[in-house]
């Protein structure tokens, strides 16, 4: 069975790759919306190749036809075996190292426990990233309160924003909490600008409100609380009075387009 190895881990492979994309939500956890496209045609293309490399190893390891009926049992046995050594040591060597079993771990983990999204442990080790570089104005704001922002325009209008829109509106933000040593607490969101080997964190000190469990989904709302000068670092990360915090469920895309 040796030789439907390769088979087997490409299709397993592209399983786990359907698994999340194709049949599910779950690639929301890692990548952005628009590369769904690619990772079913990936998913498909893997396990096509799988069915193509069973097929393969199917032929060759099939004996010839026309063979002696008057052959020898017993050598034919054995010529048996030996061709069979042959075949299985021939792919062993046409299909790459055995290390390469390795990626059956990873594969099967995605498959049977996909990983969770990025969170709190990501969030306080990466340094801030801030949405827009530089002071200067920024478009009006929509009419009614409360308003509904992302944390990375938030964060961007809190800092940078000349003109001060934020000034004297109602905001409601939705990320997760993080906290530092001294009970600080944020609530927190990771912008990407393809999957989530680039998140960067964008944040919102809250005030006013005890913090909720470290990772627990929020909704947040209340008025910017305006601390420093413009673009400097005593304006970073922006404060938030709040009036109200909620429990939410993780929103289907964790994630934040940078």
């Amino acid at each position: 069975m040796r030789r439907y190895g390769p088979a087997a881990l490409l299709a397993l492979v592209g399983a786990a790759v359907l698994r999340v994309s194709l049949f599910s939500e779950l690639y929301l956890r890692y990548v952005q919306p628009g590369l769904r496209p690619y990772l079913v045609v990936s998913g498909v293309g893997l396990v096509l190749l799988g069915v193509v490399a069973a097929v393969s190893a199917r032929t060759a390891g099939q004996a010839p036809s026309g063979e002696r009926q008057d052959a020898d049992p017993e050598a034919d046995d054995r010529h048996g075996q030996a061709h069979d050594h042959d075949l299985d040591h021939d792919l062993d060597h046409a299909h790459g190292p055995r290390v390469a079993w390795f990626l059956a771990l990873p594969a099967l983990a995605l498959l049977l426990f996909p990983p969770p999204a990025l969170g709190s442990y990501s969030a306080e080790r990466e340094a801030a990233q801030r949405a827009a570089q530089g002071v200067g104005t920024f478009p009006e704001l929509p009419d009614g309160d409360p308003l509904d922002l992302t944390l990375g325009e938030f964060g961007s209008r809190a800092v940078y924003d000349s003109g001060r829109s934020l000034r004297g509106r109602t905001v409601r933000l939705t990320g997760f909490v993080t906290r530092d040593a001294d009970g600080t607490w944020y609530v927190t969101r990771l912008l990407v600008s393809c999957c989530a080997a680039d998140a960067s964190a964008a944040k919102a000190e809250v005030r006013g409100a005890d913090a909720p469990p470290v990772d627990t989904w929020v909704t947040v709302t209340g008025t910017w609380h305006p601390e420093g000068a413009l673009g400097s670092d005593a304006a970073w990360p922006p404060v938030l009075d709040a009036t109200s915090v909620r429990q939410v469920p993780q929103p289907g895309n964790p994630y934040e387009k940078r």
